[in-house]
């Protein structure tokens, strides 16, 4: 069993990306899409650098998240890289706290860590007019 404790935020934001893109795929195939170009077209509604730090910013503008989990999002927030061209800097580190923070929720306690990507998607959903 890995440690998430043991794991720096880059690390803890590699698994968080990769569990929260698959549950995200999982919850738009359960809606019956079934074309690749629309699922993916989709998909970057939910897994979009801007719209993951909307979500983790909301999350604790709400007191949505527990002390552990905000101290997870801080770890990843303050180890991420250099960025990607198409964001602002800080825009990518709250993105990449997000998914250190879905990292630290899977290896934890995947139960919450889907509670927490359940409460992303219905903000995404709310923003973006969908009520699904």
């Amino acid at each position: 069993m890995i440690e998430a404790r043991l794991l720096n935020g880059v690390a803890l934001a590699y698994i968080g990306d990769s569990y929260y893109e698959l549950s995200i795929r999982k919850y738009l195939l359960s809606l019956g899409l079934t074309k690749v170009n629309e699922l993916h077209k989709k998909a970057i509604k939910y897994t979009s650098g801007s719209n993951q730090s909307e979500i983790i910013l909301k999350m604790m503008e709400t007191n949505y998240l527990s002390e552990d989990e905000i101290l997870y999002y801080k770890k990843g927030r303050n180890a991420s890289g250099p960025g990607r061209k198409n964001i602002d800097m800080q825009t990518y580190h709250n993105s990449t706290g997000f998914e250190a923070m879905i990292g630290y929720l899977y290896l934890e306690n995947s139960q919450r860590a889907d509670e927490v990507i359940k409460k992303a998607i219905e903000l995404v959903n709310e923003k973006e007019g969908l009520y699904v």
